[in-house]
């Protein structure tokens, strides 16, 4: 059976050698790859040098470490804009909680307090790759998107926009001051070139572009 992950990673930042071991078992033990990291320094290196994630993934984070906290380096994640790419899971004690719970609202993926359940914070994980692969899904599709409308002339881009309006040839051609067989023309030259096949899928695909 094809591991329901196989291309992704979890990222274990822990200054505790025990914990980022335990949790490497763990995540072996449900098919899961996983990147270890003693510090929060030690991934920021990594950030730093301009990674950007290819294929789905999340971040385990202690909340307490010596040198730069995992509070500290969640900001430096925030500031690259790396949150929805990579969300990042709190790993913290009691005393901890209520940050941990204010880092979710400034957009952390969720927190366990330990000790936590192994079953509990695998489901966890698992939802958050969920989460990653989506949003990368979606960057994917805006790119491609994008390079579609890239392709079109300027007239085309006006045909099209009223297209996806559901303006029939006729009032295109008095609004843009055109023949009707011209708007013809532009209309299958935008279809094929959006690949699309009517004026409703056309007015949805730009409709998930502004989203």
């Amino acid at each position: 059976m094809q591991p329901p992950f196989s291309d992704a990673t979890v990222f274990i930042v822990d200054d505790d050698a025990g914990v980022r071991e335990a949790l490497a078992w763990l995540l072996r033990s449900r098919r899961l790859l996983s990147s270890t990291f003693a510090s929060a320094e030690e991934f920021d290196a990594v950030l730093q040098g301009g990674w950007q994630p290819t294929h789905p993934c999340c971040l385990l984070l202690d909340v307490r470490m010596p040198g730069m906290s995992g509070l500290a380096l969640f900001e430096k994640i925030v500031e690259r804009e790396l949150v929805a790419l990579m969300p990042v899971i709190f790993l913290t004690g009691h005393a901890d909680v209520p940050t941990a719970v204010d880092m979710v609202k400034r957009g952390a993926f969720d927190f366990c307090e330990k000790p936590f359940s192994d079953n509990a914070l695998v489901d966890r994980v698992e939802e958050a790759l969920r989460r990653s692969a989506d949003v990368m899904a979606a960057e994917r599709a805006r790119g491609v998107l994008q390079g579609r409308l890239a392709e079109l002339t300027e007239r085309e881009r006006d045909v099209m926009r009223l297209v996806a309006k559901g303006l029939p040839n006729k009032l295109i051609a008095d609004q843009l001051s055109i023949s009707v067989r011209t708007v013809e023309v532009h209309r299958a030259r935008v279809f094929d070139k959006m690949e699309v096949k009517s004026a409703v899928e056309l007015a949805n695909l730009l409709r998930d572009a502004q989203d």
